[in-house]
């Protein structure tokens, strides 16, 4: 999508970073539904710390700035949400590694590589009513999109409708993993924050995406 992968890659997790910021009480609101409520807290709070260390971020290359940006989510993210969250982070950066540039193959493979990472991390499954069940469907659009032959607005615009309308679906799911499943049918009727909060991160990625390219 990109030849200029350092720039591109700081302008994608600057917009998660923000956006987790701004979003931190809606975020909370929708976990204390069935979860303990620290959701938007925690990612909040640990995207503030990727900002506040941002210029000090080594940035060779793509993969190098992920891996730093990972291991300050790692790091400062509580909960459960640190460790996936790093996990995906640290799985792109491995994916980068090695590239020039960024094209639509290899930004396919580094959300391949993300999703592998929560897979095994979480030990979680699609239609586990986690943040998969919107990260998977928007990422097999990307690369249905990359197929097309899609430029990146559109690519990113149509990943966000996608993620959004899979977010809503969750709430027709029993979750079965993190503290939600505990609460077994009781969580069927509310969406899961962690795929809401994917769907709402493509959405303004989506809103910026023109003006940056």
């Amino acid at each position: 999508m990109t030849d200029k992968p350092v720039p591109a890659v700081e302008f994608v997790v600057r917009t998660i970073a923000e956006t987790a910021i701004a979003n931190e009480k809606y975020f909370g609101d929708l976990d204390a539904v069935v979860g303990d409520g620290d959701f938007g807290y925690s990612l909040a709070r640990g995207f503030e710390l990727v900002i506040r260390d941002w210029d000090s971020f080594d940035r060779t290359d793509a993969a190098t700035f992920l891996r730093k940006v990972a291991v300050v989510i790692t790091s400062r993210i509580g909960g459960t949400s640190g460790p996936l969250w790093g996990t995906a982070f640290l799985r792109a950066a491995t994916a980068a590694t090695g590239k020039s540039e960024l094209d639509g193959a290899t930004v396919v493979a580094m959300l391949r590589a993300a999703i592998e990472g929560i897979q095994a991390r979480g030990n979680a499954s699609l239609g586990d009513k986690t943040l998969l069940d919107a990260l998977v469907p928007a990422t097999d659009e990307i690369e249905r999109q990359v197929g097309l032959g899609s430029d990146g607005p559109t690519t990113v615009r149509a990943a966000a409708t996608v993620a959004r309308a899979s977010a809503d679906e969750t709430a027709k799911l029993e979750a079965r993993r993190g503290r939600a499943a505990y609460t077994g049918e009781r969580s069927i009727g509310s969406v899961d924050p962690g795929a809401v909060a994917v769907a709402v991160n493509l959405e303004a990625l989506a809103d910026k995406w023109p003006a940056a390219s």
